[in-house]
């Protein structure tokens, strides 16, 4: 059979469309791609026997002979040139013109393409077909709008049924339309009600600001985006690559998601451009400095990842995802036990015996889980707290740790804020919560309360008073004032309080209590040998208060680990405590945001 496509075509779409039709008809089928003589791709199908993929089963006769030779009438014939023509994208210019970004249908190749991954349909291919197709078919004009510029379906991504959406940036710049609005709002609804992950692959400019009556105010309109983002918050998990500049509009999709990547040197949002922005402000901005990789990773906090180029951006959700249920209603995936990186015998050489000594949490936290599986989310952003997945023994855990190694591990907002907005997520799926604790609390001063040092505090706090799941506490050295609260002390109901040898509780440090509570006094010792010897004494016996052994012996926390065997100790309690389930008082909801 020959087959004639409309021009300019792909190898690949040729192959794909040879590929189907041969399968469906059960015969060899040449694609020719415009004018051309010769074919741009050809599918030779084997003979098959009997009914399933390959050859169909003859169809019986009225004479009772074998009937094979029916194929494609000229009606399915022109549907499949229109299919094909739709699969082009916009005008030829616009894809000339994506230079470090793939073509739409090249990415959803690059994320569905492989073993484990399958583009399983998509939904609404012909939406607003009529608004373009007779004098848009085949010619370089703006009026193309194949597929209204919005792809949504279903695939297989790592073995996991998904459901997607990616913008067409070929097709008025990937802005978003009464079609491609109600195709979105379908896919979000279906996920409802399949309890699916959802992908969203955004490269968008907004809405058609000269169609806006079709769909900007509608109850069925852009803005019930946002009210079912809402409900699916929690009850799948949303993640979201940025590929372009997502302005206005359409960038609440990536803060509405659980998870969001940009790529770095083609991505950016930004709630106006920065033409809009000059209009209403006069400020003289480009797009990057206004809403880049690096505004929202390190100043906003509104994206999590940056990936280096596309193929890394895929990279980073297909490991994200295996820490993830499908929904609310699962567990995270588990995984064979992998031994950690470094050694657990060397945990407490890692912590200094001096409580102001600056270290890597980093390094502790490779002696504890399995080798490859930690994945940091946020890492530029308030940098004082780690957030991070990982695997202990296989099992998934959301890990929150202080740092250390920057502002000596004290909470300021930004951090209590990553570490609020991590504890929520991963308690909406199913994730075991470790706290490794190492602070000073949080900050005080005068910048830190204008940046609601207080607000965001309470937040971190009230997360992890609300979470379900299990949650173990590790006190690795210093746990002073409200910083214990926030990362899961003992008043908390954590499932366990481990503390290590180098471990302290109390309301501040020696320092500042021997400062605190006895300056005067010691101010009044004249002879400088005399006041540094009662100084010393006043710390050792302050210390003796909060030094971890009389804090085991009150029975303020549950046990004094060894550190080489806290990786052990910690795998053990996590699977004794994997099917728990805790609750939270009978009310609607709470009332800290």
């Amino acid at each position: 059979m020959k087959v004639r496509i409309a021009p300019g075509a792909t190898d690949e779409e040729a192959s794909a469309i040879a590929t189907a039709m041969a399968e469906h008809v059960g015969d060899t089928v040449e694609v020719y791609v415009g004018d051309d003589d010769e074919p741009k791709a050809v599918h030779e199908l084997a003979s098959a026997a009997g009914s399933g993929r390959g050859a169909p089963a003859p169809v019986a006769a009225a004479d009772g002979a074998a009937q094979d030779d029916l194929g494609p009438t000229e009606r399915e014939r022109k549907l499949r040139e229109e299919i094909g023509d739709i699969l082009e994208g916009g005008p030829e210019k616009y894809r000339e013109g994506l230079e470090d970004k793939l073509f739409v249908r090249d990415r959803l190749e690059l994320w569905f393409g492989g073993e484990g991954n399958d583009f399983l349909f998509e939904d609404g291919k012909f939406a607003a077909f009529d608004d373009w197709h007779e004098s848009g078919v085949g010619e370089e004009t703006d009026d193309r709008l194949p597929a209204d510029g919005m792809i949504t379906g279903a695939a297989e991504f790592e073995g996991r049924d998904v459901h997607f959406m990616a913008n067409d940036y070929t097709v008025k710049r990937g802005s978003m339309a009464a079609k491609g609005v109600e195709k979105f709002l379908r896919m979000q609804q279906r996920a409802l009600k399949t309890g699916q992950p959802v992908l969203y692959l955004m490269d968008s400019s907004g809405g058609r600001i000269d169609q806006q009556t079709g769909f900007f105010a509608n109850r069925e309109g852009i803005g019930k985006y946002y009210y079912n983002h809402s409900m699916l918050s929690g009850r799948v998990p949303q993640i979201c690559v940025l590929y372009g500049p997502c302005i206005a509009g359409a960038a609440y999709t990536p803060v509405f998601a659980d998870f969001t990547i940009m790529v770095e040197g083609v991505s950016s949002m930004a709630i106006a451009s920065p033409r809009m922005v000059q209009m209403v402000t006069g400020e003289e901005i480009d797009l990057e400095e206004l809403g880049g990789p690096k505004v929202h990773t390190r100043e906003s906090g509104s994206a999590d990842l940056v990936a280096r180029d596309e193929e890394h951006a895929r990279e980073l959700v297909a490991q994200l995802i295996t820490y993830l249920p499908d929904n609310a209603d699962e567990k995270p995936p588990q995984k064979e036990t992998r031994s950690p990186v470094r050694s657990p015998a060397g945990i407490d050489s890692v912590v200094p015996e001096h409580p102001n000594e600056v270290y890597d949490m980093k390094d502790l936290i490779d002696r504890l889980v399995d080798e490859g599986s930690f994945f940091e989310l946020r890492p530029d952003y308030g940098k004082e707290i780690i957030t991070a997945y990982a695997r202990i023994g296989g099992r998934p855990v959301g890990i929150v740790a202080n740092q250390p190694a920057h502002r000596a591990g004290a909470i300021f907002p930004d951090a209590a804020e990553k570490a609020a907005e991590f504890i929520w997520k991963s308690d909406a799926f199913n994730i075991p919560i470790l706290y490794l604790c190492d602070t000073p609390g949080f900050m005080a001063g005068s910048q830190v309360e204008k940046e609601g040092i207080l607000e965001q505090g309470k937040k971190f706090i009230y997360a992890t008073s609300a979470a379900t799941v299990p949650q173990q506490t590790v006190v690795v050295r210093k746990a002073y004032g409200a910083g214990i609260y926030a990362m899961g002390g003992p008043a908390y109901d954590p499932e366990s309080v481990l503390g290590l040898p180098s471990g302290e509780i109390a309301i501040m440090g020696p320092e500042a209590a021997i400062n605190a509570v006895y300056a005067r006094k010691l101010s009044e010792i004249d002879d400088p040998e005399e006041r540094e010897r009662k100084e010393q004494e006043l710390r050792e016996e302050y210390r003796e208060d909060i030094d971890v052994h009389r804090m085991a012996s009150e029975v303020v926390i549950d046990e004094i680990v060894p550190p080489s065997t806290l990786r052990e100790e910690l795998a053990a309690r996590f699977a004794f405590y994997e099917d728990l389930e805790k609750s939270v008082p009978d009310k609607k909801h709470g009332t800290i945001l």
